[in-house]
């Protein structure tokens, strides 16, 4: 079955760009895993108008909403992964692997909007997984207000650690770095660090203690025991689209898709958006805005393409007018 666009996940920028393709008429199926990274969070912040909701719930309301177009013009597909992403004729061939023996989807389309978004790896510290979501959070924007004035921990191991520290600064003065081991704060960093009051722990941790399901604090290896109410977590990320290496998008040194003002890629009738495109995680809200941004910019490069084909009747010029 032959579509303008499938849409390859259905967060928000997924979502958004769908809403907004259906909206101009164009003929979508939106591919989706209902496995996002966000799913350990109880509630998602800063987006207008849905300010504390679940993200499960605004995912939702998302999939409603575009559902609500007609069925000939849109489609949802649950798929336990996608498994091919690869140049078709004058398209893309798509197939997926269905869910829980359910049936398996190929189809072709003029475009491609990977959405998908990251995998996520969180550092190797027993206890950590129990508290992601609820204590510990990886969006600073997103939960450093619910933390305003608490003692913060703030764990990872990327050389960005620094930068993320002196960022939630602003929602606590009560804040130490763990680098659990890692040399990723160089003196000049820790220097700059003690000007805000907030300290480096280069000793490795043990584990993330609580009693009752509520966060206490941070065991080192060194047996010693600093009390910390909540955090954020710094997980290392990398694009979620093994489906589609084969293509040899372009990328920059931390694997994120390569895109242009208006989500294309090195690759023509391909688009990103979202979490797995520069600079990386993002807020809801900012993705949601990057769909509709690349959802416009998908129809008016389909509408060139219809008039390239049809040059014949239309004549060089209009055949020229949008790309």
């Amino acid at each position: 079955m032959n579509y303008d666009v499938v849409v390859i996940g259905a967060g928000p920028a997924g979502l958004s760009a769908a809403l907004n393709l259906v909206r101009a008429r164009r003929r979508t199926l939106v591919l989706d895993s209902n496995r996002p990274r966000n799913a350990a969070t109880l509630h998602s912040h800063g987006f207008l108008s849905r300010d504390g909701m679940p993200p499960h719930e605004l995912r939702r309301l998302g999939r409603d909403e575009v559902a609500g177009y007609p069925d000939g013009e849109v489609g949802f597909a649950l798929v336990q992964e996608v498994t091919q992403l690869g140049a078709w004729e004058d398209g893309f061939a798509v197939s997926a692997r269905g869910i829980r023996g359910g049936i398996d989807r190929s189809v072709v389309a003029s475009a491609v909007l990977i959405a998908t978004g990251l995998a996520e790896t969180l550092p190797p510290i027993a206890n950590l997984r129990p508290y992601y979501g609820t204590h510990l959070h990886s969006c600073i924007e997103c939960d450093g207000y619910e933390n305003s004035d608490a003692p913060l921990a703030l764990i990872g191991e990327t050389d960005d650690i620094a930068e993320r520290a002196l960022l939630l600064g602003q929602w606590s003065s009560d804040l130490i770095v763990f680098t659990n081991g890692a040399e990723v704060v160089s003196a000049a960093e820790e220097a700059q660090l003690a000007t805000r009051n907030i300290l480096v722990e280069r000793r490795a941790i043990v584990e993330i203690t609580g009693e009752r399901a509520t966060m206490t604090g941070v065991l080192l290896s060194d047996g010693r025991f600093v009390p910390r109410t909540g955090g954020f977590v710094r997980p290392r990320w990398e694009p979620a689209m093994e489906y589609g290496t084969a293509l040899g998008l372009d990328t920059d040194d931390n694997g994120l898709i390569l895109v242009d003002d208006a989500g294309r890629t090195s690759i023509d009738g391909i688009y990103a958006a979202g979490d797995m495109t520069p600079p990386g995680p993002q807020q809801l809200i900012v993705a949601a805005g990057r769909g509709a941004t690349v959802a416009a910019a998908i129809n008016r490069d389909l509408i060139g393409q219809e008039l390239r084909q049809y040059a014949g009747g239309f004549g060089a010029a209009g055949a020229g007018a949008l790309k």
